[in-house]
């Protein structure tokens, strides 16, 4: 496990930044209270065969003695990096993405299930949505009881969501909870 160097430090935080625009210092300022010390530390974001994990520092001073090949998962998996180089957040990110999110969508029940599913949340299925959305935001997507489901790309603004018919893409699916099951051997 090693910290992620500039160019991965980069491409992780313009995908948070994506999603949680200027809540990203809450990331990365968020004081750490677990572990034996008085004092609290920091989290951080480290690197584990191309996956990023989100760890208190605590954690992985303790990590150190365990060898890379037996250490198997550490803290938070909050994306993976793929063959190419880019970077792709997993659903077990959802939890840093809800409490810091910039634009949310609240689905209505109706359409809850189709989204964990794997689908895309179309007009029809909307509940809610935050306001100054633009296409291409990061977007986290909530039940209409504030439980996170899970986040995608908004594929319209919020001004064009008014005016589209009830069949239209609002959200394009990224990932969901509905993934512990469908993936399980791959998470």
């Amino acid at each position: 496990m090693r910290p992620l160097d500039e160019k991965e430090t980069t491409a992780v935080f313009e995908k948070l930044f994506k999603f949680t625009g200027n809540n990203l210092k809450n990331i990365v300022e968020n004081p750490s209270h677990e572990g034996p010390d008085q004092n609290p530390g920091r989290y951080c974001f480290r690197l584990q065969k191309n996956r990023v994990f989100y760890v208190a520092e605590s954690l992985v001073k303790r990590a150190t003695n365990i060898g890379r090949e037996n250490l198997v998962s550490l803290g938070t998996n909050i994306g993976k990096f793929t063959k190419g180089g880019s970077f792709h957040l997993t659903v077990q990110a959802l939890s840093l993405l809800a409490v810091n999110a910039k634009h949310k969508v609240w689905l209505k029940p109706t359409s809850e299930m189709s989204f964990l599913y794997g689908n895309h949340v179309l007009k029809g299925g909307l509940g809610r949505i935050t306001e100054n959305i633009v296409a291409g935001d990061g977007v986290v997507v909530f039940s209409m009881s504030d439980v996170p489901l899970g986040f995608g790309i908004a594929a319209k603004s919020t001004q064009d969501c008014r005016k589209m018919d009830p069949n239209g893409i609002v959200v394009l699916h990224q990932a969901d909870i509905g993934e512990y099951l469908r993936m399980e051997d791959d998470l």
